[in-house]
């Protein structure tokens, strides 16, 4: 951790999953300080107690700001003395952007050009904003927004010298077990006596965890290169997989029940296109797509083009390792909530 000793640390949308897995990771190292900048002042409050009685001989370290993306003032707020931003906030419920599409574009895109804008006023060396999936090849609102946010992101590092203020972008798949997610959705209809509710069990999705989003991010602060994307080489199964790892953990006996495709839903995802695959950047566990550093006057490039291109091709969840059903029970017992969930349903017996 010695590249955050002593260092300030601010985490948009900092009382999701991801930033209280930041803060699990962070609480208890030399860092000087990190903000939690987000709406909810309750889960803020949560959030607060939570690490107090967790951690109280280092929970002091933890300061929380109530603000708004989406207004550029409130964000400036918080970015006082700040060397490095954790950019999280976002709307990420595909049906819900579905409905109301405007709202993620507040959220997802001019929220991401108020964050980027605040933070190089204000000096800041270092910001990891995080995206999705969905934004390869998008075919709904959440992706469209995520797609936009990341051509905001790569756009802007343009415009600052990364000795100043390095912009990178992480895009992960699917993160078990993170609020909102799938599977505490299906411990929940255990629980109940309700049938496991799959949408299309054909359909595939990367799988990681929330440390293994730590890590992406981690990873790109340290390598990335202003107006890179970085995507992790994840894994990926089935929803009837990922359905049926659960069913056998929790009620071998409960019934998984088909009720088709939600608004916006795609068969399989998408970490690297094609296009973006002409010139990715193989780094062992994770692929780096460098920013296209061109400037407008293409007039030059008739004399002078790059005809080569990187063999690698499209990266998506179905070409990647498809995990068994064997597989992705493992993977599942070695997260918190899993461990939690599982010992929760041991004394209720």
């Amino acid at each position: 951790m010695s590249m955050f000793t002593n260092k300030t640390l601010l985490i948009t949308g900092g009382t999701g999953s991801f930033g209280n897995a930041v803060l699990n990771r962070f609480i208890m190292s030399d860092i000087g300080e990190i903000r939690i900048f987000s709406r909810d002042e309750k889960k803020q409050d949560d959030m607060r107690h939570a690490f107090q009685a967790r951690h109280p001989e280092t929970s002091g370290k933890l300061k929380f700001y109530i603000g708004d993306v989406r207004d550029i003032d409130s964000v400036r707020n918080a970015m006082h003395g700040v060397d490095f931003i954790f950019h999280a906030a976002a709307l990420k419920q595909v049906p819900s952007c579905e409905f109301f599409p405007i709202e993620a574009v507040k959220t997802n895109v001019l929220g991401t050009e108020n964050v980027l804008t605040a933070a190089i006023d204000a000096g800041v060396k270092s910001i990891i904003c995080l995206s999705t999936d969905k934004a390869a090849y998008p075919v709904n609102a959440m992706g469209t927004s995520k797609a936009m946010m990341e051509k905001v992101i790569v756009a802007k590092a343009r415009t600052v010298s990364p000795e100043k203020t390095k912009i990178c972008c992480t895009r992960y798949g699917n993160v078990l077990c993170s609020r909102g997610s799938v599977v505490p959705l299906w411990i929940e209809q255990i629980k109940a006596g309700n049938p496991i509710t799959v949408t299309e069990p054909d359909m595939t999705r990367f799988v990681m965890s929330l440390e293994e989003a730590v890590e992406l991010v981690l990873f790109a602060f340290e390598h990335g290169e202003s107006g890179d994307i970085l995507v992790q080489k994840a894994p990926a199964c089935t929803i009837g997989v990922l359905a049926e790892a659960v069913r056998e953990l929790f009620a071998p006996q409960a019934e998984i029940r088909t009720i088709g495709i939600r608004h916006g839903e795609k068969m399989y995802e998408t970490l690297l296109t094609n296009e973006e695959c002409a010139h990715a950047i193989d780094m062992g566990a994770f692929y780096r797509v460098p920013a296209d550093k061109r400037d407008l006057n293409y007039d030059k490039y008739f004399k002078d083009g790059d005809i080569k291109r990187n063999p690698l091709t499209e990266f998506d969840s179905n070409n990647t390792e498809l995990m068994t059903v064997d597989q992705v029970k493992e993977k599942l017992k070695t997260l918190p909530y899993i461990q939690n969930a599982l010992h929760e349903m041991e004394e209720g017996r």
